[in-house]
């Protein structure tokens, strides 16, 4: 993603990027932004990404940037907004088929399986934005020892439920499709529903702690 500003992906949709930390305290700037921003006149929906937003207005802008400049002041203000919601916890088989990676993770990050695990487990995750597809969680609070990069191939089709890496991030795929994640094990959790209400399990302010129900070396 570019650096900061404000960038059409389409007539009446619109991503402000933000140049700050992967970290708590600047996503909880995100969602107050996110607050503000839905009670404006022009605004049919405001949607928290990871250090950015998402708009769609009700109609097409006719000043960008008059736009971008509410939406700078707005992020200068340094307001933020503190979101407590539920804690799940979530049964993880660490390795294994369904953790084809854990072995590369291992090695790059110079840990034991059973110290990777120790260290992946320890945490308990910030939802921090839901998105990518229907259900998944970006989630903050990855030990920085666990920090690895993308995949140079991605993989095709990575199955629903796949609990994977990459960069100072973690989260469990909700549906199959593809990824570039380092995949480190599987969960059996339903994390999108269409016929539930609400249809996604989690919403940002949640919190999730994996549980090691088996670690296969």
């Amino acid at each position: 993603m570019p650096e900061q500003g404000l960038f059409p992906i389409g007539s009446r949709a619109l991503i402000y990027q933000v140049d700050c930390p992967f970290d708590l305290p600047h996503q909880q700037r995100i969602w107050a932004m996110a607050e503000e921003v839905s009670t404006w006149k022009c605004v049919a929906e405001a949607a928290t990404g990871m250090t950015n937003l998402a708009l769609r207005l009700k109609d097409v802008p006719p000043d960008l940037d008059i736009l971008e400049m509410r939406l700078d002041a707005l992020w200068q203000s340094g307001r933020t907004k503190t979101l407590t919601g539920k804690v799940l916890d979530i049964d993880i088989t660490y390795g294994g088929a369904g953790g084809p990676h854990i072995h590369e993770v291992a090695e790059m990050t110079g840990l034991g399986i059973d110290e990777l695990v120790r260290r992946h487990a320890a945490p308990s995750y910030t939802v921090f934005a839901v998105g990518s597809h229907a259900g998944y969680c970006y989630l903050g609070g990855l030990d920085p020892r666990l920090q690895t990069p993308r995949r140079k191939v991605p993989l095709q089709n990575l199955p629903g439920g796949s609990l994977s890496v990459a960069g100072l991030q973690t989260g469990v795929s909700a549906s199959a499709g593809p990824s570039g994640w380092n995949t480190i094990g599987t969960a059996d959790t339903v994390f999108f529903d269409p016929m539930r209400e609400p249809a996604a399990l989690l919403v940002p302010g949640d919190q999730i702690r994996f549980r090691p129900v088996e670690v296969i070396a």
